[in-house]
């Protein structure tokens, strides 16, 4: 079963559950998915959906960042909830240690006292790692790995 799919019959299960959470962020991810496609001229993959997945939640914990600051903690708990949620979808995330080994295995061979190879390594470590870990622990780390902090 694609990742599509279980979506679809997740959503149809919310519905007899009567799992409001549940249900009003499937069906957002699911316009979402549809949005993309439909830009795309193409029907996704489970790759291109993960990826919209990944989008939807770095929005919501952005959110939820912004409803804080404001002071709106109501709100802010309802974005992590759904972020939450969409986590059971994507695969399971690198702890830092295993990011770390792949920053570092990218990094050999290379000049990290040279601020012009941070875009290379960046892109051999995203590529790696895609989907299975947030871009900003990755971003932390590779700066930290130029920095000569690891």
């Amino acid at each position: 079963m694609s990742l599509k799919e279980r979506i679809t019959e997740d959503m149809k299960t919310f519905m007899k559950e009567k799992n409001q959470l549940a249900l009003d962020t499937v069906r957002m991810l699911r316009a979402e998915i549809k949005n993309t496609e439909i830009d795309a001229k193409a029907e996704l993959d489970d790759a291109g959906v993960q990826k919209v997945i990944a989008s939807a939640m770095k929005k919501r914990r952005d959110a939820a960042d912004q409803y804080k600051a404001a002071g709106r903690e109501d709100l802010a708990d309802k974005e992590l909830a759904e972020a939450k949620f969409l986590a059971g979808y994507m695969p399971e995330q690198m702890s830092e240690d295993e990011i770390k080994a792949v920053v570092k295995a990218a990094c050999e061979g290379v000049d990290t006292s040279d601020k012009k190879n941070f875009g290379k390594v960046m892109q051999t470590v995203m590529a790696k790692t895609a989907g299975k870990a947030d871009g900003k622990i990755v971003n932390q780390l590779v700066k930290d790995a130029f920095d000569g902090n690891n």
